[in-house]
């Protein structure tokens, strides 16, 4: 519509220019040399002439919505076939790291992938997005405004996870020591992110902040560019001074609605682990181990929280079950997940979406064959799931990578292309997924990732 009317204005702006051309140069016999000239002039504007609004010239995009317990895009239900990058933001901050970010999107397009899930924040330290409380660094921000630039061009969209639990790239230990150092904090705990008034005007500040940014590259608020898919409150939240979880459920309870109040156009999460609390009957026959009831989080209590569209589930059970065998570990893994999608089914009516999933390679006994066995028994439910209209709404593998990444990579990370078997499964799931979407065969990506299986 935009190109229309620009083009329409201009052809308007012709005839009157004409006309007045006409009046002036009739009786010289300037006038078809001027017209001329003129309308190699309007053609240069009308290909060129607004370079700054290509992105908005793009197909407009649909945000990503809920039925019940279905992401729903156009009509159409989305299962999701993701992954994590947590570093994007921060590469595309220096220039030779940057081009890692456009090859990651690429690839995890050209995997049929669909959702990256990363961090949208870094408080204090090494390319900081928030220098201090309410004081950021614009030219961090325009590295995460490229990021969102870049999503939108290769189609892939983004969950953005707010402040993290942990201490990597400030996480709530810095907001506490901010607090601290101005003399005016509570407590010298962590866990007073949770509870001290100071720090949680901090946060707010920074998610206003972060919602209402106007994109340098796309001119499009935050809170209003559907190549975003969402916002998590907190990376893996934890709050181990008050297990009986009322603490944080308060804390996600103001923080949630807080950000509605701003932005009504995205899905929010909490962040969970998934972790059953310990007035669930389900601490003793689903958590993988007694501790995974004392960290002040219960999957369903945080889920139920009006303002949260879709719940959060994290995998790791190597980390979590240590001293169990590879096969009962398995076993761990699709108890845990059917769990969990029965939950999103029959008590919150919403989305079950496991935003991470890992097998380390730290294990004495790991083989590359073992990592892609629990890859296939995840995509495998999900799968299943989406074919039965469940809850299982998608899965986002922790973590991908580029070449020449190592530096950057834990004992999770993968660069899918460099084992063909392992590219295979991300693949297979994708095409799995877009057929019992319906996603016609005229998409590019799809028609040559998917015909080829047939």
């Amino acid at each position: 519509m935009l190109v229309y009317n620009r083009i329409k204005n201009t052809h308007e702006h012709m005839r009157s220019y004409t006309r007045y051309i006409r009046k002036m140069v009739a009786g010289n016999g300037l006038f078809y040399p001027i017209l001329g000239f003129a309308s190699c002039v309007a053609f240069i504007y009308m290909s060129f002439g607004d370079l700054g609004l290509t992105y908005h010239q793009e197909p407009e995009l649909a945000f990503v919505t809920r039925n019940g317990t279905q992401f729903v895009v156009d009509g159409r239900p989305f299962y999701i076939n993701g992954w994590n990058s947590y570093w994007l933001m921060d590469h595309s901050a220096e220039e030779d790291r940057k081009p890692r970010v456009s090859a990651m999107l690429e690839a995890g397009a050209k995997m049929g992938l669909t959702v990256c899930r990363t961090w949208a924040f870094n408080d204090g330290g090494y390319n900081a997005l928030q220098i201090s409380p309410g004081r950021f660094d614009e030219r961090v921000f325009k590295a995460l405004d490229y990021v969102i630039a870049e999503a939108r061009q290769h189609g892939i969209r983004l969950l953005f996870s707010l402040v993290n639990n942990l201490r990597a790239y400030g996480g709530k230990t810095q907001y506490v020591k901010w607090a601290w150092e101005e003399g005016i904090g509570l407590s010298s705990s962590n866990d007073s992110f949770f509870f001290d008034p100071t720090i949680k005007r901090y946060f707010k500040n920074y998610v206003k902040t972060l919602l209402t940014r106007k994109n340098t590259i796309t001119g499009i608020e935050y809170r209003n560019d559907p190549i975003i898919f969402g916002w998590e409150l907190m990376n893996e939240p934890r709050c181990m001074s008050d297990s009986s979880g009322d603490t944080l459920q308060d804390w996600m309870e103001e923080m949630s609605a807080f950000v509605k109040s701003i932005d009504k156009n995205h899905l929010l999460t909490v962040g969970l682990e998934g972790f059953y609390g310990p007035k669930n009957p389900k601490r003793l026959t689903v958590n993988p181990e007694d501790w995974a009831s004392t960290f002040g989080t219960d999957f369903i209590r945080n889920s139920k929280v009006p303002d949260i569209d879709f719940a959060s589930v994290h995998i790791y059970p190597d980390h979590w079950v240590q001293h169990q065998t590879f096969e009962e570990k398995l076993t761990f893994v699709s108890k845990w997940m059917l769990s969990h999608i029965e939950d999103g089914h029959y008590e919150l009516n919403k989305p079950v979406f496991f935003t991470e999933y890992g097998f380390s390679n730290l294990n004495n006994d790991f083989q590359p064959s073992q990592r892609e066995r629990f890859y296939k028994t995840v995509l495998d439910i999900v799968y299943k799931s989406a074919k039965r209209k469940r809850a299982g709404a998608g899965a986002l593998v922790w973590q991908l990578f580029v070449e020449g990444m190592e530096e950057f990579n834990d004992d999770f990370g993968i660069v899918t292309w460099e084992r063909p078997s392992t590219y295979k499964y991300f693949t297979k799931q994708s095409c799995s997924l877009a057929r019992l979407q319906g996603i016609p065969l005229q998409n590019q990506i799809y028609r040559e990732l998917c015909l080829q299986r047939q």
